[in-house]
């Protein structure tokens, strides 16, 4: 079907409702999505991955501009990429960069608040101390061999463009991960990958107007893990969100707590 084309899509009738089987599904496959690093060695085939694809396609983004692109990699190819940052990781990973910044520096709180207690539940997970840095390196190292995925996506952005399309790029990568999951497998966003994007040119077709954002690893997770499912608690919704206008709850003078 052409790109140009203009495309309806009718919603199934439970999708007009508030709630149903529809929202339950969604629900479903949101709340137990999490970052999976053990999977098997089940083969996923590529129109699975497409239909994923084809899906994920119908994220939003400001004036329809679509600003990603995907390059997917499997067998050959991807033991061929993974070798080749596996070797830089192991032999030179000091003389590689990002082309761009992921966390402030310094990070304020809560959010290194958060972030370290990442570091204590997921490495504590694997019995690494934090302070056992030649175990975390070790630990790393997996993601470039996309933790045992059958499939590696590897996904980049113009370079010319700007933060706002970033906020679009974010949503096609969570509609990939909700897609997948509908699926049945599991996913891995990979910042991580954006640190060899120089070694990615030689290996993928990537243009010099492209810059590598993340990897993602996709396939059928270990049965053991996708039972445990995710160690990391999220923030509550009172945490985030305040509510105004509704007739259930006060505005708490929200609207103008902050003038003078």
């Amino acid at each position: 079907m052409p790109s140009a084309q203009q495309e309806m899509i009718d919603p199934a009738p439970s999708c007009r409702d508030e709630r149903g089987p529809a929202s339950d599904l969604v629900d479903h496959v949101i709340k137990s999505r999490f970052a999976c690093r053990s999977f098997s060695d089940r083969v996923v085939p590529r129109d699975l991955v497409e239909e994923v694809l084809e899906v994920a396609r119908f994220a939003p983004s400001g004036a329809n501009i679509q600003p990603w692109h995907v390059y997917v990699v499997t067998g050959a190819r991807k033991d061929e990429l993974s070798a080749v940052l596996l070797k830089a990781h192991e032999e030179a990973r000091d003389q590689y960069r990002s082309e761009y910044q992921y966390y402030a520096s310094p990070l304020p709180d809560p959010y290194v608040s958060r972030r370290e207690q990442f570091g204590r539940l997921f490495y504590g997970s694997l019995g690494i101390q934090q302070w056992d840095v030649p175990a975390r390196a070790r630990q790393t190292a997996r993601n470039y061999s996309f933790f045992g995925a059958a499939v590696g996506l590897i996904i980049t952005i113009d370079r010319r463009l700007q933060v706002g399309s970033w906020l679009d790029l974010g949503m096609f990568i969570q509609n990939v991960m909700i897609a997948a999951g509908a699926r049945g497998l599991q996913t891995c966003p990979q910042e991580t990958f954006a640190k060899y994007h120089a070694l990615l040119r030689g290996l993928l077709p990537i243009t010099p107007d492209e810059m590598v954002v993340c990897g993602m690893s996709m396939g059928y997770g270990e049965t053991g893990v996708v039972d445990t499912g995710s160690l990391m608690p999220k923030a509550a919704v009172a945490d985030f969100a305040h509510f105004a206008g509704f007739a259930d709850s006060a505005d708490h003078g929200i609207l103008t707590e902050n003038k003078p």
